[in-house]
């Protein structure tokens, strides 16, 4: 089994080029099911050969995820690492069947996406206050976030010369490593601009023109010609301060502290790309727009930012139709 998540392994980073994180989760997953393989009492320590494993040992393995207290979103995606995985052996001949086809997935209650309003996505964007280039930092990640709608592992992945800061674009680098141009707004640029001219062992005199994007001479960028100050890696656009690329658990609590402080604690990172979209299809923005700024795959994903709307509607509803809470316009009689 062993070598079998191995090439699998290879054929996610070669082939299918997923994200540092997918791969990361699959080999996660992979292993603890191999473990709980091994741990079974009837297999005496020893993992089963591919040929013996069967649909019952995955309903065991997931109805001992649930025992344990698993999330239904969690099991569900363990289920789907191991169908991907087995599929992959079949397709290289090395299993006649997928044994995961043979279980079902849990249901899954759908919950619509959390999302700020207007009025409390304005507060959060002035919230970050104080001196430092950190702070200046922090106002551009979540100006980002907001005028973006990029996922966290897009925005920590961004450089400086993905962004064309004349024409108001950035390229994102989405799942799979597919690439996607997305408007970034005026605001999201000041502040990152603002960001880059107070970061240390950045050139000053270069921050007053726009950096380039890609391939627009950008190969000279003014990152590389550093002052005395902490060392800042030249490639990362959002660093930490030790001088290297911000990971996704230190966006995660940078967005945190923010949410916190307007009384929005339920509120994540992914929660901005939700408020993104749902402001837009609020703004009259067209389905097919928001899904290709999303970098959605299907347009059925981006379908479900519509029911967010239902609210807005009734409220529009009742205020304007004859039959609605008697505040519309009534025929005279």
């Amino acid at each position: 089994m062993d070598r079998a998540i191995h090439d699998f392994a290879r054929y996610l980073q070669i082939e299918e080029n997923v994200s540092p994180h997918t791969y990361r989760n699959y080999l996660s997953d992979l292993a603890a099911f191999k473990a709980f393989l091994v741990g079974a009492p009837e297999k005496e320590s020893k993992a089963p050969s591919l040929e013996s494993i069967d649909h019952l040992m995955i309903r065991g393995y997931l109805a001992a995820l649930q025992k344990r207290g698993a999330k239904k979103s969690t099991v569900a995606r363990k289920l789907a690492v191991l169908r991907s995985f087995f599929q992959y052996l079949v397709r290289e001949g090395r299993l006649p069947l997928n044994p995961a086809k043979r279980v079902v997935r849990p249901k899954l209650e759908k919950r619509l996406p959390r999302f700020l309003t207007v009025d409390q996505a304005q507060a959060l964007m002035t919230t970050p206050t104080g001196e430092g280039w950190m702070v200046r930092r922090d106002q551009a990640i979540l100006e980002t976030f907001y005028s973006t709608g990029i996922r966290i592992s897009e925005l920590v992945g961004l450089n400086p010369s993905d962004i064309d800061f004349d024409s108001g674009m950035v390229k994102v680098f989405g799942k799979g490593r597919k690439e996607r141009i997305v408007p970034i707004g005026q605001k999201a640029i000041d502040a990152i601009r603002s960001y880059l001219g107070a970061r240390p062992a950045l050139q000053s005199e270069d921050l007053a023109s726009p950096v380039r994007a890609r391939g627009v001479g950008a190969s000279e960028h003014p990152a590389k010609q550093e002052r005395t100050g902490p060392h800042i890696e030249t490639t990362a656009l959002f660093c930490n301060a030790r001088g290297g690329r911000l990971t996704v658990r230190s966006v995660d609590r940078i967005v945190k502290k923010y949410v916190l402080r307007i009384d929005q604690p339920n509120m994540v990172p992914h929660s901005l790309r939700h408020t993104f979209a749902t402001h837009l299809l609020e703004g009259g923005a067209d389905l097919r727009s928001v899904q290709e700024m999303l970098g959605h795959a299907s347009l059925s994903t981006t379908q479900r930012y519509t029911h967010l709307q239902v609210d807005h509607l009734m409220q529009v509803y009742d205020k304007a139709h004859p039959r609605g809470d008697g505040k519309g316009v009534r025929s005279e009689e």
